[in-house]
């Protein structure tokens, strides 16, 4: 359960308990009943735009949020944030993309918007300092138990490979 490295070893002991009785996805079910509704990249742009806009409007100007179909077995990540610098004249210009994973296609919205907020913290916080995890819970209070709700998920589908919320 590489997922879920660094966890308490009661807390990962409990959660293969679930998945070894059958009853982890009846709890994630439970729990979260519905997935959301962004399935395109450009719903899923103007989802991001709005949460940047309601917590970090000075923050720089994104380009591109897109679901990546490549990231997962690419990058071993779920989102990434990127800064891509070109000249133009003699002036450098830098835009910044947040790719998502395209499983998030297929989640809760809240796993979403945990992944969301946390590429929109990288664009103040560039490491996974302190600072960085107190973006994330400015805008996502429950960000630290959602985290946690998505390794689990995780998870399940490795161990599965049974998605929950498919479309």
């Amino acid at each position: 359960m590489h997922y879920l490295r660094g966890y308490p070893a009661d807390t990962v002991q409990q959660v293969q308990a679930l998945l070894e009785a059958n009853k982890l996805e009846a709890w994630l079910r439970k729990k979260y009943p519905d997935g959301h509704s962004i399935r395109s990249d450009k719903a899923l742009f103007g989802y991001a735009q709005e949460l940047k806009q309601e917590y970090l409007r000075g923050a720089e100007v994104l380009s591109k949020v897109v679901f990546d179909s490549k990231l997962h077995v690419v990058h071993n990540a779920l989102g990434t944030h990127t800064q891509i610098s070109r000249v133009q004249g003699a002036q450098l210009k830098a835009k910044r993309e947040i790719r998502i994973a395209a499983l998030f296609k297929q989640v809760p919205l809240e796993f979403l918007r945990m992944i969301v907020v946390h590429e929109l913290a990288h664009l103040r916080e560039r490491a996974h300092d302190k600072a960085f995890y107190q973006i994330c819970t400015y805008i996502e209070p429950n960000y630290h138990q959602l985290e946690f709700e998505v390794r689990v998920y995780l998870s399940y589908l490795e161990a599965s490979g049974h998605r929950i919320w498919a479309l």
